[in-house]
């Protein structure tokens, strides 16, 4: 710097003894000389980050076909005001799930870590006997992680007063939520894929339901008998030892888990000999159907035994539909009858609260959002944060709004920032790996830092991030949150190095190649870990 000093200094200062100065500092106190001096010195910052840049991260990027153009980075340590590593910090990247760090770093700064919701049960008229003389509401609260479990919970304590009967009619509220219309389909086509499932102020289950396949033995057709040994048939292996090569194999029994009240399966699976493939879900499809006999869920597809048993998921319909199938199915199989129907509403003022469930607080909530990257988490907790912005047209742009808020009253540059859904699953969701990195810098200054970081995978460990680094000395050395759509791979989180210290680290790629960045973004990981 002090040679860029003398470069730019005024030429008047040196006019006097130009005569006697060296060819070169003589050229130096030209305009233009120092012009072009001062050039080099404003780009000194730029250039030496440029010659930091990891050799194996380029090396890798390289193989990958992915430039470096298309590829934003930025790392720091947690207590240092500038970064040691930064390639286009301030180009707007589609971050896919790693947005979800936004929806968990707004909500737990504006909410706290202990927020939890509430689910109740209410009634508008008397129980006499066995009977609840009237209608039985369940008043939804927004709570994204409610399952058929805490509803059978409530219904138990009403079969614990005695209620087996309901004159009237089991009314759904789910109206804490205001929301925007939601296509699943839009996305990627796949309307019945869980992730795609938008939020609902009732939400049961993330609107999942659970197909169990189990193997069926095939009958014997030639003695002797197979031997089971000390096998025995309760497990998928025994299942399928029992069955002879030479015998035909049988379509899997399907188990459905929650009970729907009123939606039949259609088991049209083939069973084929062959081994597992690692995607058996893959080989499988479902549809939702209406017919003269009701509405129907065909599965088609095929089927290898050897797979054992296997859970597959699917959205079969909307948050509202899948709601009152749920309680309806729920409320019949713990043996409760009633004379109306299961339909959504608005609860009265006048009803009398009879049991209330209380949900995990928002801490677990955004632990169970982050480490297995859940799309429907996400959406409920965007929603849920704007619940406070009556000017917004809904809740979800609403909580967008505030999200954008509360970053920029952090001193987060919101640059190019845009949230969308909450969730990551978006083509239009923005921010920068500036944005990205002072995100986790401020995170850490938090008191909420220990619920924040926690709630990320640690790679080589467990959730998404678990198959990362599995071999390498750096494994659990990271929390980071991953991120992947069809052209774009992100991951940003905290490492700590052989010394100690704690780094923020973020990266994106936007590429047509970026499914091939992950060995790039694993070895950036490993050059912090080793504290270069």
């Amino acid at each position: 710097m002090f040679f860029c000093w003398i470069g730019v200094t005024p030429l008047y200062r040196r006019r006097a003894t130009a005569h006697r100065a060296p060819l070169s500092y003589r050229f130096l106190t030209r305009p233009r000389a120092q012009l072009m001096l001062l050039a080099l010195c404003l780009l000194a910052p730029w250039a030496a980050h440029a010659a930091g840049f990891p050799k194996d991260l380029r090396v890798a990027l390289e193989k990958a076909r992915i430039p470096l153009s298309d590829v934003a980075i930025w790392v720091g340590q947690v207590d240092q005001k500038h970064p040691t590593l930064s390639h286009n910090p301030d180009t707007p990247m589609n971050p896919a799930s790693v947005m979800k760090l936004v929806t968990a770093f707004a909500t737990l700064d504006r909410l706290g870590p202990a927020y939890f919701w509430t689910t109740r049960l209410a009634m508008d008229g008397e129980i006499q006997g066995d009977t609840l003389h009237g209608n039985l509401y369940l008043v939804g609260g927004g709570d994204p992680v409610f399952t058929h479990a805490d509803l059978w919970k409530l219904f138990r304590q009403m079969r614990g007063l005695g209620v087996a009967r309901i004159t009237g009619d089991i009314v759904i509220d789910d109206s804490a939520l205001r929301l925007p219309a939601h296509d699943p389909a839009v996305f990627d086509g796949q309307a019945m894929r869980p992730y795609n499932a938008g939020p609902s102020g009732m939400v049961i289950n993330f609107n999942a339901l659970r197909l169990t396949f189990v193997p069926e033995p095939a009958p014997l057709v030639d003695p002797p008998p197979v031997r089971l040994a000390s096998a025995t048939l309760s497990t998928p292996s025994a299942l399928v030892a029992a069955v002879p090569d030479s015998a035909a194999a049988r379509p899997p029994r399907i188990l459905t888990d929650p009970p729907m009240a009123h939606i039949a399966i259609d088991n049209e699976v083939e069973a084929t000999p062959g081994h597992c493939a690692r995607r058996w879900y893959k080989a499988l499809d479902a549809a939702a159907e209406r017919t003269p006999k009701g509405e129907r869920l065909r599965l088609s597809g095929t089927w290898h035994d050897a797979c054992g048993i296997k859970d597959w998921f699917v959205s079969p319909v909307s948050p509202q539909r899948f709601a009152e199938e749920v309680v309806g199915g729920l409320w019949q199989e713990m043996g409760g009858r009633q004379s109306g129907r299961v339909k959504h509403g608005k609860t009265p003022a006048e009803t009398t609260t009879l049991f209330v469930h209380t949900s995990r607080s928002l801490a677990d909530v955004v632990r169970d959002m982050n480490k297995w990257s859940n799309n429907v988490i996400a959406r409920q907790l965007l929603a849920t944060l704007g619940a406070s912005d009556s000017g917004a047209p809904d809740m979800v742009s609403g909580g967008a709004r505030l999200a954008q808020v509360q970053l920029a009253a952090a001193g987060i540059d919101t640059t190019g920032l845009s949230v969308d859904n909450g969730s990551g699953l978006s083509r239009t969701a923005r921010i920068t790996a500036r944005g990205l990195g002072e995100l986790l810098k401020q995170a850490w200054e938090r008191p909420f830092m220990p619920e924040f970081m926690s709630s990320m995978a640690v790679a080589g460990i467990d959730g998404t991030a678990r198959k990362r680094l599995r071999d390498s000395p750096a494994r659990g050395t990271a929390h980071i949150k991953t991120g992947t759509l069809n052209g774009v791979r992100a991951m940003a989180g905290y490492v700590i190095d052989q010394k100690g210290q704690r780094h923020a680290v973020a990266m994106m790629v936007n590429h047509a190649n970026a499914g091939a960045s992950r060995e790039a973004q694993d070895i950036l990981l490993e050059w912090v870990w080793e504290g270069r």
